[in-house]
This record gives structure tokens, C-alpha cells and sequence, in this order.
């Protein structure tokens, strides 16, 4: 029996040992079967080096052209409006007549104040006449003194009738000679509000006159950009339907903020002498402010965001690492941005954002990157 339990135990641990040389060999079956980290390789062009770089900053604000040099004409005299001779579009001389009014119901009342300028007239010498026959009087002492104040300030009545009679009747003259509608400034005609045959009174509106030589653009910058302006500043305005830029300057510059907004008006001026702008077009103005210092720079595509987070992927050491940075002043014409911290100078940054990336990764910079070894490719802005 000892002999046979003997025998037994020896097979047991027999069974256990092969069943334990199974199982290891199939534990290393399985590591030999993972398959080796990957290197992920970049290009030399994928790669960059932060570079200290003045970063010019630009001021934008955009809005509807007008023309400052706007006059409209009305009429200073009520009656028919006989001619008008401009239409719209019709350029135009300053002085140039564009409309007549019906001169007939002025001359009817200029009739009537000559006729009470005679009337009045007529009353100051009687009353003049009157005055000395009571001053004979009263120095024979045939009338009191109270006649005598009496009749003097009836004199002063009537010298003060006529003297109203007469100015009435320069205002009618005057307002006579406008039945005659100039232009007062030099333009084209942009509207009519009247049309010939049409009973016009008086300081109603007739034409309006635009002159295009000079347009200005209106916009407002926040309080924080508009120290860096200064009035005769170049702006560059990109007008809606005209390829190339224009030329303007910044010619005023309000002296407080709107309330509410927190922003500042900004009036560009742009010449226009041949035309070719008109009233009304959407422009957008674009300052340009150079950088008075060296800043550390990187290609805007090499910074990435993430919960509201700024980073960077570094090469270092042969693997990756994320680094968090703040950003600092932008240059979109250049596509570059300021770093403020977390990247020192000779660091090796990412130009592009890309896809898949790992902390820890391994990766090197290669001359020409093969395409089972590289990244996923530039990520999605």
C-alpha cells in the first residue's frame, strides 16, 4: 500500500509540472506576440524651433462708406415749382441753377408791402405834421404838457410802423430772388424730392447733392486699441466690389467712449478723386501696428486647445510631451503667435497639429518620414 501511495504522489507532481511548464510557455507565447512600440517620425518641416520676432498687430473695424460732403437743397420760398432741370445721377456746378419757382405769388406779395410802406409813410408825416402844430401850441401854452407827450409818442409810433413796414418789405424782396434754386456745392445729384408742376412751401427739400471726392469710413475700437492710433495714421480699407485695397488715413479720433459699449468712433478718410467708390459700399479698415520688441514665436497651427487649455507638443529626448503655454500677442497676416511660458528657446515644437498623439510616445525627426511610421496627419482646425 506505501508502495502504491508512493507512486501515485510521484505521478501527481508529474501532471503539476507539465501543467505549469504549459502555462509559462504559453505566458511567453503571448509577450513574444505584442508587437513592438511604434516611433512616430516627423520631417524636418513638421518640426520647429521657437524664434524671437517682432509681431505686428492689426486694429480692424468696418461699416458703410458715406460721403461727408452731403447738401441738401430747399426751397426758400413757397409757390409752384416751374423747372427742374437735374435728374438723379445729373453731375452738377456749384452756383448752377436746378429749379425756378413761379415768381408770380411774390411778386403780388412784394405789391402789398410797397403798398404799406406808402401807407406807413403817409401816417409818419401826419403824425410828424400833428406833432409840431401841437409843439407851436404848447409853447403859446394853448395845450397842457400831457398833449404834447401824447402826441410825441404817437409820432414815435408811426416812424416805428413804417421802419416794420419797410423791413417786411426787404424780407419779401429777398425771398423773391430765391425763386431761383442753386447748387451750393459741386457733386451729383444722389435724389429728387420734388417734381415740376408740384405747389413746394417754403424750406422743403428739393434735391440732394453728394460730392464723392472724399468718403469717409465710421467705426469704433475698444478703449484698449485706440492709444496705439493716432489721427494721420495709413489704413489699409478693403472696399466690397474692388479688388485691390485703398489707401485712407485716420482723420478724427472721438474724444470719449460710448457709453454702454465701452468702444471709441474712428473716422478713416479716403480719397476718391476719379470716383470709382460710391456711397453707401461695406468696407473693412485695417491698422497696422508695428511691435516695438522681440518676442518668442511659433507657428500658429503648432499651438492647440483643449478645455480651454493652450498647448504645444514637444519633442524631447527622443519622446513626446505636452506642455501647457500662454499665448501672447497674434500676427494673423504672418500666422505666428507669442509664448509667454512653458517653452524655452531651442525646443523642438510641432508645426501642426496632429491626431493620436501619446505623452511618452517616442519620436524622432526624420529626413523623409515613411508612411508606416508617421503620425495621423495634421488634425482638423
Amino acid at each position: 500500500m506505501r508502495k502504491a501511495w508512493w507512486i501515485g504522489g510521484v505521478a501527481v507532481l508529474a501532471l503539476l509540472g507539465v501543467a505549469g511548464a504549459y502555462a509559462v510557455s504559453k505566458q511567453r507565447a503571448k509577450k513574444d506576440d505584442k508587437p513592438p512600440e511604434v516611433t512616430l517620425e516627423f520631417t524636418a518641416q513638421e518640426v520647429v524651433t521657437p524664434t524671437m520676432a517682432a509681431l505686428a498687430t492689426q486694429i480692424e473695424f468696418s461699416g458703410p462708406l458715406v460721403a461727408p460732403q452731403t447738401a441738401t437743397v430747399r426751397a426758400k420760398a413757397g409757390g409752384t415749382l416751374l423747372t427742374l432741370t437735374v435728374a438723379e445721377g445729373s453731375r452738377v456746378k456749384a452756383g448752377q441753377v436746378l429749379a425756378t419757382i413761379d415768381p408770380t405769388e411774390m411778386a403780388t406779395r412784394m405789391a402789398e408791402r410797397v403798398a404799406m410802406v406808402e401807407s406807413a409813410r403817409a401816417a409818419a408825416a401826419q403824425a410828424e405834421r400833428t406833432h409840431a402844430n401841437n409843439q407851436r401850441l404848447a409853447d403859446q401854452q394853448f395845450i397842457s404838457t400831457t398833449a404834447l407827450d401824447q402826441s410825441r409818442a404817437a409820432l414815435d409810433t408811426a416812424r416805428a410802423q413804417e421802419r416794420a413796414a419797410r423791413a417786411q418789405m426787404d424780407t419779401v424782396r429777398a425771398a423773391s430772388r430765391d425763386t431761383r434754386i442753386a447748387a451750393p456745392i459741386a457733386g451729383i445729384v444722389a435724389k429728387r424730392h420734388a417734381v415740376a408742376g408740384e405747389k413746394v412751401s417754403a424750406e422743403q427739400n428739393i434735391v440732394t447733392i453728394v460730392d464723392l471726392s472724399t468718403l469717409e469710413l465710421a467705426g469704433t475700437v475698444g478703449t484698449h486699441e485706440v492709444s496705439q492710433l493716432s489721427p494721420g495714421a495709413a489704413v489699409q480699407v478693403k472696399v466690397e466690389g474692388v479688388e485691390a485695397p485703398v489707401v485712407g488715413k485716420i482723420a478724427r479720433i472721438a474724444p470719449a467712449a460710448e457709453p454702454g459699449t465701452r468702444s471709441i468712433g474712428v473716422t478713416i478718410e479716403l480719397p476718391n478723386r476719379k470716383e470709382m467708390l460710391r456711397a453707401g459700399q461695406y468696407a473693412l479698415a485695417r491698422v497696422e501696428l508695428a511691435d516695438p520688441q522681440q518676442r518668442l514665436t511659433v507657428p500658429a497651427t503648432a499651438v492647440g486647445n483643449a478645455a480651454g487649455q493652450d498647448h504645444v507638443w514637444l519633442i524631447e529626448n527622443g519622446v513626446l510631451a505636452r506642455r501647457a503655454v500662454t499665448v501672447g500677442r497674434r500676427d494673423e497676416r504672418e500666422g505666428r503667435v507669442e509664448l509667454l511660458n512653458g517653452v524655452a528657446a531651442g525646443s523642438q515644437v510641432l508645426a501642426a497639429r496632429f491626431d493620436n498623439l501619446r505623452e511618452g510616445g517616442k519620436a524622432l525627426v526624420v529626413a523623409k518620414k515613411s508612411m508606416a511610421s508617421s503620425a495621423s496627419g495634421p488634425a482638423a482646425k
